[in-house]
Parts: C-alpha cells; structure tokens; sequence
C-alpha cells in the first residue's frame, strides 16, 4: 500500500470531522460566505472570488474575461469553474470544491511531516529530532486553523496555490522531482511569486533522490528541473492562448502584480506605500520592492544548504508579508508548515510576543477597516497601522524560527555550547 493511501486511512476521521465543520458553517451561516468574500484580508484583485465569477459571467457569454480590467486570474480556472452550477443557485458544488482542495492540502502536509525531512535531511540531523509532531497533529492545525477556515468560506483562489505549493514540496521529498516541477509551475501559473521557490524545492529533490538511482551532479539536475519548469509553464500559456484567443491575460493576471496597478487595500505593506508615491519614483520603488522579496531567495539557499524545507518554510513566512497582495491565505499557508519544525521550538525566544501581535491585530484590523471604511471617524492611517503591525508579528515568526534553525545547526557544529547564550563581539 502507498504512503499516500496509508496516510488518508490514518487521518480519514480528521478529514471528515474538517469537512463536516466547512459544511456546517457552510449551510448554518449561509450570509457567512458572501461576507468573508468582500473582506480584504480574505480577498484581493488577483484572488477575489467575486472577480472570477464577473470573469466567468464574460467568458460564458463569449466575451474576454479580461475587458475591463477586473479580472486577474488564470484563465484556466474559467473553465475549471464553468463545470459547476451557478454558485448563486447551487453553491454546494463550490463549497464541495474548496473543503476537498483543503483536504487535499492536508494530505500534502501529513506526508511532509510523516517523511521527518525538516529535522533529518540528507545533509543535516538535528540532535533533537525525535522531538517532533505526527503528520497526524500538523495536518490537524493546518485543518483547524481559524485562518484556514476563514480562506475556505471566504473562496479565494489561494487555496490552489497552496495546495501546488504544498504538494510541489511533497513530490520533491518523496523522490519525484519532475512531478514536484509540474506542481511548482501550476502554482506560479496561478499566482506568479510560487517560482522562487525554485532553487530550495531543486536542491529538495536532488537530496532526496532514490539512493539506487544513478544520481547526475547538481548542477545536470537543476537543468533538467529548470527545464521542467519551463515546459510546464509554456504548456500552460499556450493553452491559456488558446482558451483566450490573445496573449492579454499575461499583462492582465502578473502584469498587475509586477505594476500594481490596483491599490485595493489589503493587509500587505504595498497599497499605501504606492499611494502616496509620486508617479516619477514610481517605477524605481517597484524594482526596489521585488528586488527586495527575492534577494532572500539566493541568500537562505546557500546558507541553509543542509535543509531545504527550512528555507521553504522561512520563504513562505517571508512572501506572506512583502508580496504584492498578500491575504490571510498566506499566512494560513506559512503557519502550516511552522509545526514541521517542532524540534526547535525549544529554541524560539518570542514565541508568545509573536503570536499575541499576530492575535492582536487579526482581531483589531476588521475594526479598524470599518472606523474607516464605514463609520467615517478614521482614515486609511488606521487600517495600515494595524497592517503594520500584522506584518511586525509574522516578522517576529519567521526571524525567530530562523534563528531557531541556524542555532540547531550550530549545537550540532559545536555541542559544546548547547544551552549556552550567544553574544555578538
């Protein structure tokens, strides 16, 4: 029997006790969904499900999605979704669609940590890792997260992008790079920032290679996913061409995130900035931004060599603050795969300051955006702050786990100086 098959009758129970608490909220709180649709810390331009229903409402009357500039997703998710009854009329379908990709997310998860790669790599093993939790446990968090929930009611596109995302990382550990590419490039289709998640999900696969095989070099092997990535991805814009009869979608659906073009607010650190920017730095603070999100990539790759889901896991934290739309999508992805690495929880020194800053502003935001939205007693200073903040707290997350990490790696390197506190000189 298969590791995946084993691992679906072990949490068949966990599964099903998920899908009856969505299906519940689903059918009990029916106003529930279209609510959580509107928020902007649950949807975005790029991610709304209210804008890929007005793009499909287009499409099915054969006219482009992308006329009139609110449609900014894939083009393969029309017809994805032109397959199920209207959402308005029969949204059991849809609601079945978002609980099983959530599942299947789940199982993705459960199968990373059953693999115990994040405290014993091929380069690297933690004196600690026997303390560690079950794929049985990190699939259950990832389940139960509010933030989780909250993404599956509010429908947004995200929830594709993580479960490529978290079956790319899956694939590479259980030896099958070409497929993890195809996963990889599946998720940045849909989203775009999934692709610097390359170099660590290469040097993934290449450690976890099966042992029998007769192994190529790195540098033979990061070619051939490279160029993996590459079909996959020209295989997927050539269908997208042929589905739109025009190359428009591109500027449409990674052009708006390259520009950002729509200053929707959300919880990220971008809208406000380019707000209040003026039109001739425009461009400069652009670059400057995304140098900026992907100049982590190359630095934690070599640096965190022995351990590449460590620099996944701290790449994920670090996209769900600095990418252009960021929702609680992403920090529900990010907060998934924290739990992988139990074993240097022990390590963490702001654990609970992070997570009261996090709690904080999760339950303040929505308050603020209504003093200013709605009740006209506050301006747009309000709801950033409290995104500032938000960010303060998941940068607490990721710098502490990263520290956690890299003082694991020296205990081994030096067992000499565990417990002993570290001084800069």
């Amino acid at each position: 029997m298969s590791d995946g098959k084993m691992g679906f009758q072990d949490t068949a129970g966990l599964y099903g006790a998920a899908a009856v608490l969505r299906l519940a909220l689903f059918t009990f709180f029916p106003a529930l969904p279209d609510l959580l649709t509107s928020r902007v810390e649950v949807s975005t331009p790029v991610t709304s499900f209210k804008r890929l229903q007005e793009g499909l409402f287009l499409y099915n009357h054969n006219v482009s999605p992308y006329d009139g500039g609110v449609y900014h997703q894939a083009p393969l998710l029309l017809p994805l979704f032109s397959l199920l009854p209207d959402p308005s009329t029969y949204p059991f379908f849809t609601y079945l669609l978002y609980i099983l990709v959530d599942i299947a997310s789940a199982e993705a998860l459960y199968r990373i940590a059953e693999s115990g790669e994040a405290a014993a790599s091929k380069l690297f093993t933690s004196a600690r890792k026997e303390r560690k939790w079950g794929g049985y446990v990190v699939a259950a968090i990832f389940l139960f997260n509010p933030f989780t929930i909250t993404t599956c009611l509010g429908r947004p596109t995200n929830v594709f992008t993580t479960c490529a995302i978290l079956h790319a990382v899956a694939k590479a550990i259980a030896g099958n790079p070409l497929t993890s590419m195809l996963a990889l490039s599946f998720a940045a289709y849909l989203s775009m920032y999934p692709i610097l998640l390359l170099p660590p999900l290469v040097l993934l696969a290449y450690d976890r290679q099966h042992p029998s095989k007769k192994n190529p070099s790195l540098i033979q092997f990061a070619c051939t996913t490279v160029l993996a990535v590459v079909v996959s991805l020209s295989a997927l814009f050539i269908i997208s061409y042929l589905l739109t009869e025009s190359w428009e979608f591109l500027p449409s659906t990674y052009g708006i995130q390259l520009t950002l073009t729509d200053l929707t607010p959300n919880v990220g650190l971008w809208w406000y900035f380019f707000i209040e920017m003026f039109d001739s730095f425009r461009s400069f603070f652009l670059g400057v931004f995304w140098l900026h999100l992907s100049s982590y990539v190359g630095g934690l790759s070599i640096r965190i060599r022995s351990q590449p889901l460590a620099v996944i896991t701290i790449l994920l934290g670090i996209f769900s603050i600095f990418k252009p739309y960021p929702s609680i999508a992403d920090i529900s992805l990010s907060l998934a795969v924290v739990p992988l690495f139990r074993h240097v929880f022990p390590l963490m020194r702001y654990t609970f300051f992070a997570a009261s800053t996090i709690l904080y502003s999760a339950f303040l935001g929505p308050a603020f955006y209504y003093l200013w939205i709605y009740a006209g007693s506050g301006n747009a200073n309000f709801f950033y702050a409290i995104t500032l903040v938000w960010s303060l707290g998941q940068s607490l997350l990721v710098s502490d786990l990263a520290f956690a990490i890299l003082r694991d790696e020296w205990e081994v390197e030096r067992p000499e100086m565990v417990g002993k506190d570290i001084r800069q000189i």
